[in-house]
C-alpha cells in the first residue's frame, strides 16, 4: 500500500502521475488533511484578533462544509490515481497537531510501504526547493518516501544540467 498526499496543488497532481508510472497497479491511499475553522485560526494566530466573531466561525456547519471539500479533493485526487493506473482509494485524516504528523500517523495505520507527496503544495509559507512539509515527512519517516520535484522546478535543473553540459563540451 502506498500513501499518497494530495491537497490539489500542481506538485501534488504530477505526485500522483509519476506514483503512477513507478508503481503501476499498485494500491494507494490518497490523503487529504483538514482542520476546523477554529484550529486555523488558533493556528494563524487570527483568533485573539479580538472582533468577537469567534462564534460565528467555530460552528459544525462550517467545520462540516470543510471536511467534506477535503473528501471532495482526496476524491478527485482518487480519480487521478485511477487514471494514472494506481488502485486508488480517498481518505482524509483531521489534523490535530501538525500536517507532516498526520501523515505520518496514517501512514502507520494504513501499514503504508512508502509515502509519496510532491516538494510543494497550497501551504502559504513555502521553502524555495521543498514545501516544509515534505521536509518533515522526509525527517521524521520511518518508512521510504519518495518525493516527487514540481514539474516547474525539474524543467529548470534539467535546462541547467544540459547548459552546464553544453559548456563543459564546449570547452
Amino acid at each position: 500500500m502506498v500513501l499518497i498526499c494530495y491537497d490539489g496543488s500542481p506538485d501534488a497532481r504530477s505526485a500522483i502521475d509519476r506514483a503512477g508510472e513507478l508503481m503501476p497497479a499498485s494500491d494507494a491511499i490518497v490523503l487529504v488533511i483538514w482542520e476546523t475553522v477554529m484550529e486555523t485560526m488558533i493556528r494563524d494566530g487570527s483568533l485573539g484578533m479580538g472582533f468577537g466573531m469567534v462564534g460565528s466561525y467555530g460552528d459544525a456547519e462550517t467545520d462540516a462544509a470543510i471536511k467534506k471539500a477535503a473528501f471532495d479533493t482526496a476524491e478527485e485526487g482518487t480519480q487521478r490515481a485511477r487514471r494514472a493506473g494506481l488502485a486508488a482509494q480517498p481518505r482524509i485524516a483531521k489534523r490535530e497537531v501538525d500536517i507532516a504528523e498526520a501523515i505520518l500517523a496514517v501512514a502507520v495505520d494504513i501499514d503504508a510501504e512508502a509515502i509519496v507527496l510532491g516538494t510543494r503544495g497550497l501551504g502559504a509559507v513555502k521553502s524555495l526547493l521543498m514545501g516544509s512539509v515534505t521536509q518533515a515527512v522526509l525527517h521524521n519517516a520511518d518508512r521510504p518516501v519518495l518525493v516527487i520535484p514540481s514539474t516547474v522546478l525539474a524543467e529548470r535543473r534539467r535546462r541547467s544540467v544540459e547548459q552546464s553540459l553544453l559548456t563543459a563540451g564546449a570547452a
